[in-house]
């Protein structure tokens, strides 16, 4: 156990309400004697493996996986190592309850839940002192900011500030799976109001009860937040995330060659869509340029996987006129086609010549694709036709139901499976249990966001890269294709156990950092061994020694 200093004040009662610092039962006698904390806690000294024993005792007690999450938040707010420490060693377990599909019902209720602030509520009658409130923040070598505006909060809607859940969430993903220390990290809202009446009128809402900002006054409210970011931790990388699609597209074109940042629901998403569609075509044995994609869903993660697809073709020397045929979409008004329209901007790149088509199964037997990828956030719309026309014109067919929390999904992991004979490669967005059909047991996994975004922002961390490029998400996109195992495609599995998240994460962000050093987007001199300065950088939720 390595002997760590502590800042100055940090003793007795102030030490144990510190959650980073905090030690709870385990701290020794001797730390005891030296720090004040004599008489504040009980005799017995426990081993951090014996802490989260008894945490996940209680934990596995609880009746509902809300209440899950509230233990587990408490337990985040009193002492990170343990908390990361139960995170990182049951991913399986405890990710669906800190993150998706859980935290979209914690976000609902946040108001109803919220117990002790974590991260930064900036709102917009901040407007002029947004340095003034980031400079609250009690560190200064911020190394990551997740920001939302609440309005499109998984495939819930316009939640305001009670999307603090993601952000929340995501950080906590950034530490549990790559090992981004938790100081580094801040979690953000910007309380630009909410267009849900229904929140407006809840009496325990926490955000500003008017509607949203638009125009003009949205906009530079959001450039003062991103330079004063600038101002108060240079070089942070800013995640923006669940932002309507009116406003995520703007940003990130606004800023990306500015400052360092991305959007996990465009470039994130894409990137682990990607990953997956390798993977499957490891089983398949076809090349991504013979794919057909038909994407339910034409928003931020919709073009963002076909402009990923378009890209790496391109690399493979596909002309992109060529590319983007090659994937298609289909919106709330039926298949987006040339002839139409009302077509927003990122649709048209993918509007090809067709006659419209207004039903997705019908979509399905026109075009018959290759691929489906559910990212629209209606639940069922992958019916059996759909998949049995998929299972009818393909013997190996591919089907990805992305949205989440589960009551969004596109199909079950079952249903998807048994409608095809147990030939679809499929992939989910919210975790489902393993399908045993005709004797053989399936283990599908999520195409989750989870798998890209840590180890995305600890390589930019680590290298200190001053953009975020579409090719580090086509680089870890292989990456993460790399890490499935022949043994993960046997029995279905597209992506690797979360169990392997932390070394998974690792080689991600190895790659990251190489697209960093190779494009000269960093100071920074090469490591001799990238892999390995990389596992040098990840924290380890280990309690150190203070006397």
């Amino acid at each position: 156990m390595k002997k760590a200093s502590l800042p100055a004040g940090r003793r007795g009662i102030a030490l144990l309400r510190d959650p980073l610092y905090n030690k709870g039962t385990a701290f020794t006698q001797r730390e005891r004697d030296r720090l004040g904390l004599r008489g504040l806690l009980p005799a017995h000294v426990h081993t951090q493996q014996e802490q989260m024993q008894r945490s996940l005792a209680h934990l596995r007690g609880l009746p509902s996986p809300l209440e899950k999450f509230i233990d587990l938040n408490a337990l985040h707010d009193r002492n990170e190592a343990l908390f990361f420490r139960v995170v990182g060693e049951h991913p399986d377990e405890i990710m669906p309850l800190i993150y998706t599909p859980t935290v979209g019902l914690a976000c609902q209720e946040f108001g109803n839940i919220f117990q002790r602030p974590r991260g930064l509520f900036i709102g917009a009658n901040d407007r002029g002192r947004i340095a003034r409130v980031l400079g609250n923040w009690p560190h200064r070598d911020i190394g990551i900011i997740v920001v939302t505006d609440g309005e499109r909060i998984l495939g819930l809607g316009d939640l305001g500030a009670n999307g603090m859940g993601i952000p929340v969430g995501k950080l906590s993903l950034y530490t549990g799976c790559a090992g981004v220390h938790p100081r580094r990290c801040l979690p953000v809202v910007l309380d630009v109001g909410t267009d849900n009446e229904a929140l407006r009128k809840d009496p325990f809402y926490i955000g500003l009860r008017q509607k949203r900002l638009r125009g003009a006054r949205y906009d530079a409210l959001v450039e003062e937040f991103v330079m004063a970011v600038q101002k108060v931790f240079p070089g942070a990388l800013i995640q923006f995330e669940d932002f309507a699609n009116t406003n995520a597209f703007r940003l990130l074109q606004r800023y990306r060659e500015r400052i360092c940042t991305f959007n996990d629901d465009i470039q994130g998403t894409a990137s682990v869509v990607l990953a997956g569609l390798m993977s499957a075509l490891r089983v398949t044995g076809g090349a991504l340029g013979e794919q057909r994609i038909l994407c339910l869903g034409a928003g931020e993660a919709a073009t963002g996987i076909c402009d990923l697809v378009v890209a790496a073709l391109a690399e493979d020397g596909l002309a992109a006129s060529e590319a983007r045929r090659r994937c298609w979409l289909f919106d709330s008004r039926g298949l987006v086609v040339a002839g139409r329209a009302d077509l927003a901007g990122h649709k048209r790149p993918y509007a090809h010549e067709h006659a419209g088509v207004a039903d997705f199964a019908a979509a399905v037997e026109a075009l018959k694709p290759t691929a489906i990828i559910g990212v629209a956030a209606v639940g069922g719309t992958f019916t059996q036709a759909v998949v049995e026309a998929m299972a009818r014109h393909h013997p190996r067919p591919i089907v990805f139901a992305l949205s989440n929390p589960t009551s969004k999904s596109e199909c079950t992991a079952e249903q998807a499976y048994r409608w095809s004979g147990g030939r679809a490669l499929f992939a989910c967005g919210s975790p489902f249990d393993p399908v045993t059909l005709e004797g053989r047991v399936f283990v599908p996994r999520q195409g989750n966001n989870s798998y890209i975004f840590p180890g995305v922002g600890l390589g930019v961390i680590a290298s200190r890269a001053r953009h975020v490029t579409d090719e580090m998400f086509l680089a870890a996109a292989r990456a993460l294709a790399r890490q499935t195992t022949k043994a993960d495609l046997e029995q279905g599995s597209l992506y690797p156990a979360l169990a392997r998240i932390r070394p998974v994460s690792a080689h991600i962000a190895a790659a990251v950092a190489g697209v960093a050093y190779a494009r000269r987007l960093t100071a920074r001199r090469k490591p001799a061994n990238v892999l390995a300065y990389i596992r040098s950088q990840m924290y380890e939720p280990a309690y150190p020694r203070y006397a």
